[in-house]
């Protein structure tokens, strides 16, 4: 075996690729270039391209808006330039997803982040702008349209750096400690258990006891139980949901009809 071969860097799987479509590209190219996302590509763990849309619009103005169609404030994404950049990125980019960032979108969740990150074409983020893009964009050239919560941002652009975020910390090698993410919260359908670090007490206020004891089982039961105490007060939903799929769980299955989770529909047998 040769010097050179002994010296060779192992061999990782390739990059995950993203592409963000936006209006705006240097607001999302500073912003990936830090912290886990900046050092997931100086690693080659992620492939992260800000493509402006405008280079796609066929005027000398680089028209990318135009008025609605039934009248009403504001202006509209055009199709054409939004259509002709996912065209030529999903040449590029073979097998991506493309995801329109949408207040009117389904809601994005971790679920959604795991499922994504596990896709090796990628993500291609589609970032509207104005009031919103061209309808014929979302029915026709994206393959879902999500949002990241029930308000209004001035842009897409936020939107899909968060989702990038959440996803690209779910790709192997992105994260110094993979194994950190099984505990984080929406992981098993609660928020994370409260974390403390020292001081021990700052300003008459304690860490647990059982978090110092050195008692692994003692600390596992403390966090499961903090865990969903915590859910049931900042998001009662989510903690719903829990009981009910334990509930679904330990009903005895029924031959006649698939099992099935959820809450149960007027008609259902007890």
């Amino acid at each position: 075996m040769s010097d050179s071969a002994r010296e060779a860097p192992p061999r990782h799987a390739p990059s995950y690729p993203f592409t963000v479509l936006t209006l705006f590209p240097d607001m999302v190219r500073q912003a990936v270039a830090h912290s886990i996302v900046g050092r997931g590509i100086a690693a080659g763990r992620l492939d992260v391209q800000a493509v402006d849309i405008r280079d796609f619009t066929t005027d000398r103005h680089r028209t990318a808006d135009d008025v609605p169609y039934g009248g009403g404030p504001g202006m509209v994404m055009k199709p054409e330039p939004v259509a002709g950049a996912i065209r030529t990125t999903r040449e590029r980019q073979p097998g991506a997803l493309v995801v329109l960032m949408s207040a009117s979108g389904r809601p994005f969740d971790q679920a959604t982040a795991r499922r994504w990150a596990d896709n090796p074409g990628g993500l291609v983020l589609v970032c509207g702008h104005y009031e919103g893009v061209d309808e014929r964009i979302a029915e026709h050239y994206a393959d879902d349209e999500v949002s990241i919560g029930d308000y209004v941002l001035s842009g897409g652009e936020l939107a899909a750096l968060v989702v990038l975020d959440a996803v690209a910390r779910l790709v192997p090698g992105v994260l110094g400690n993979q194994a950190s993410i099984a505990d984080e919260s929406h992981e098993g359908g609660l928020v994370e258990y409260p974390q403390y670090t020292r001081p021990p007490a700052f300003e008459g206020h304690a860490v647990p006891d059982v978090l110092m004891s050195g008692n692994h089982a003692e600390v596992a039961r403390f966090r499961r139980e903090a865990a969903l105490a915590k859910t049931r007060r900042v998001r009662p939903d989510l903690a719903a949901r829990v009981v009910e799929v334990v509930i679904d769980r330990r009903r005895p299955a029924n031959p006649s009809r698939p099992a099935r989770l959820g809450r149960p529909r007027p008609g259902d047998d007890p």
